[in-house]
């Protein structure tokens, strides 16, 4: 893995230039350049999005080199185990990106999302159909920020919208969670701050590399791609009985910031949904529930603390957080509300939990009409229902296992010294498991 540093970053021009060189002087095809950058782009997800956890893929394809791109590493995807749809709502009448209609949506329904609109040679403002498309994968964005469900965003060169030198300018443009760049990195690339970043361009020649002085990555063994940047890796157990712990086993002395650390490593190691948790509460006989709807809300006001536990099986790690429950404000939870898409802001109006209903008919009818109430509104008004909470925490357990079955764990407890919290920690001693069932 090479650092930032490390690697060459070139203009548009440069970009420009060298497609020319590999089109003209050295004998490329469309066609070949085309494979060889769909394949690198296939390998790149591959390598951190596993067929097996993440299956159903929808391409956006643009009209022009960079959609071919996604189209035919959707081809590739396809070879490789996922199950890739193609969205393309504007084509061009080369032969070469001729496909067959697919009516497909941008939605949850995807665990992956290929943003393959534009490319280098984009310049201005996008323009409809694809400035909705933007539009729809910042909105997916926003729910991985609110910690709703969302598919991840790759992005093949350039994050749609960006520009391909300054980045994203205007603030409002795609934030890919994996950036995939071709033959060498665009300048706007070292604005990207997603967790993956890899580069697809084992095909550029030495006379390139020489005229441009490109600094370019070495590729491991036969791999088409190699990932770019001082960002941790999936550093999951590879063989059979070996596990290599893929958390930060240093202690920090706040456990705020050793979540932070645990929870980036999760990000990195390409873990769905690390933020989801189980929230336990107790009413008045102290006897706990989970997943039981409005039910919390009046547990939490007749006993106001609850435990949170988040547990990443691939890592073999789990952290427990205890505290005080306290319910925000409205004015928080309206922005917090106003900041979600507009099919969940939808939702919650429409669901009571816990209320008795006849059927799902009556719920999809009452959410299509408030879908088409609320259409051309950039407002839709908070259900007084709806509301937040937050936890004080008073308590953390970071526990990290092992094959072996010689697990740690770090516990923290605050104190009251001089009216200020102060965190203690108690560091103990790796115990061997009874059983697996000690998690």
């Amino acid at each position: 893995m090479e650092s930032r540093e490390e690697i060459s970053y070139v203009s548009q021009q440069e970009a420009i230039e060298i497609d020319h060189m590999l089109m003209g002087p050295l004998g490329f095809t469309v066609d070949q350049l085309m494979e060889l950058a769909s394949l690198s782009v296939a390998s790149a997800i591959g390598e951190v999005y596993s067929s097996s956890e993440y299956t159903r893929v929808l391409v956006i394809s643009g009209p022009g080199n960079n959609g071919g791109d996604g189209l035919v590493a959707a081809r590739h995807l396809h070879h490789f185990g996922y199950k890739p749809s193609i969205c393309y709502p504007k084509r061009s009448n080369k032969p070469l990106f001729t496909v067959e209609d697919l009516s497909v949506q941008l939605s949850s329904n995807f665990e992956i999302i290929v943003d393959a609109i534009f490319g280098f040679s984009f310049h201005g403002n996008p323009r409809s159909p694809f400035d909705s498309f933007i539009r729809r994968l910042v909105s997916i964005r926003n729910q991985q920020h609110t910690h709703e469900k969302a598919a991840v965003i790759i992005s093949v060169d350039i994050p749609s919208g960006w520009h391909v030198e300054a980045g994203d300018v205007c603030g409002e443009s795609v934030e890919p969670d994996m950036l995939v760049s071709l033959t060498a990195p665009k300048l706007c690339a070292k604005m990207f701050r997603g967790p993956h970043h890899l580069l697809g361009g084992r095909f550029v020649p030495p006379s390139i590399i020489e005229k441009f002085k490109l600094k370019l990555p070495s590729y491991p063994g036969t791999s088409m791609c190699v990932r770019i940047g001082n960002l941790p890796e999936t550093n999951l157990p590879a063989q059979k009985g070996i596990f290599a712990a893929s958390v930060s086993l240093e202690v920090e002395e706040d456990p705020i910031d050793q979540f932070q650390k645990w929870f980036g490593d999760a990000l990195a190691a390409g873990i769905k949904e690390p933020h989801y948790m189980v929230l336990s509460t107790a009413g008045k006989d102290a006897k706990p529930h989970t997943n039981y709807g409005s039910r919390k809300a009046r547990e939490i006001s007749e006993n106001p603390h609850a435990s949170l536990l988040f547990y990443w099986g691939p890592l073999k790690c789990q952290v427990r957080v205890e505290g005080f429950v306290e319910q925000v404000s409205d004015e928080e939870s309206d922005q917090y509300f106003s900041s979600l898409p507009r099919d969940t802001q939808i939702r919650p109006i429409v669901s009571k939990q816990s209320t008795r209903i006849h059927g799902r008919e009556g719920l999809y009818q009452q959410y299509k009409e408030l879908e088409e109430k609320y259409h051309d509104r950039t407002f839709i008004p908070r259900p007084k229902q709806w509301g937040g909470y937050r936890l004080i925490p008073d308590f953390f357990e970071f526990w990290q296992g092992e094959e072996s079955q010689v697990h740690l764990k770090l516990r923290y407890y605050v104190e009251e010294i001089d009216g200020r919290r102060v965190w203690r920690i108690h560091r103990l001693v790796p115990k061997l498991a009874e059983s697996a069932s000690s998690l």
